[in-house]
């Protein structure tokens, strides 16, 4: 008979095991994502453990009173097929309540979501390569900076399902040396932005949102020029062709893909506009 699992909250020096056990997955997260996710949602991580040794991991993150995105749902190896996975799970939906949900599935897993009333909706598809780019000296890229902020927070909300003021101060924070972030400013406007961020391989660009698909080129080079000659990765969503064609004009190949689903009715967000999703973990 297993042995029955306690689960309880990750605290925020623990987040660090939840990104570690996702390196060990393949997942490549970004050497300071922890504040950011943990910032999002400080109650939204949990861990189950047997006899106080760490087994399993979920994030449950809520936005607000309406939206809430499942990631860094992970079994160690030798503990799977017990059960322990779904007790978690459950454990983590119970914590979102009725919020409507969001999650990135590998295509193996999508029945299995479909079961607990996700659907999919678009593919994700990780494009990789290496940076051949010379950042642009244009006037209109702005260095993410705090005077900048309020505009990157408000241009932000349209792309995503709820506000995120606590993770984008954190994700966007000029200080860490390990990001780099660029606003489009034209007459005053934010009409695009993009970080890049440095990975446990290579370097991650999201998000990259964009008023036009000359704007997500100008930022594109911006941030990839920051690491020429390193790996460059960007997250497209499928549905926005003119962000496929980004990721071929600069040489950028399919690696891996996702499939975004719902549980509840998708969100109505500018996918035209949206030239790298921000996270696969936090959506």
């Amino acid at each position: 008979m297993s042995e029955p699992l306690e689960i309880r909250n990750l605290r925020e020096d623990e987040i660090r095991i939840a990104l570690d056990m996702a390196r060990e997955e393949g997942w490549n997260p970004g050497l300071d994502d922890g504040p950011a996710f943990y910032a999002a949602d400080p109650q939204g991580y949990f861990a189950g453990e047997i006899g106080g040794e760490l087994i399993n991991v979920i994030s449950a993150v809520r936005y607000g009173d309406a939206f809430g995105f499942i990631g860094l749902y992970i079994c160690k190896p030798e503990h799977r097929t017990k059960g322990y996975g779904h007790q978690i799970w459950d454990h983590g939906m119970r914590y979102l309540g009725s919020c409507l949900i969001g999650l990135d599935a590998v295509k193996e897993q999508t029945a299995s979501y479909a079961q607990h009333g996700f659907k999919a909706v678009y593919r994700n598809i990780r494009q990789c390569g290496l940076s051949l780019c010379d950042t642009p000296m244009d006037a209109r890229l702005a260095p993410l900076g705090q005077g900048l902020f309020p505009s990157i927070r408000d241009y932000d909300r349209r792309f995503f399902p709820a506000p995120r003021e606590e993770f984008l101060k954190q994700w966007t924070d000029p200080a860490l040396e390990t990001r780099r972030g660029f606003a489009f400013v034209e007459d005053g406007n934010v009409m695009g932005y993009g970080v890049i961020r440095k990975c446990h391989e290579g370097f991650k660009i999201g998000p990259l949102f964009a008023d036009s698909p000359e704007i997500a080129d100008t930022l594109f080079r911006a941030l990839a020029g920051q690491v020429k000659g390193a790996t460059v990765i960007l997250d497209t969503p499928e549905p926005n062709a003119a962000a496929l064609l980004l990721a071929e004009r600069y040489e950028l190949s399919p690696e891996f893909e996702t499939f975004r689903m719902y549980r509840g009715p998708a969100p109505d967000l500018p996918l035209d506009q949206t030239f790298g999703i921000t996270t696969f973990e936090l959506g």
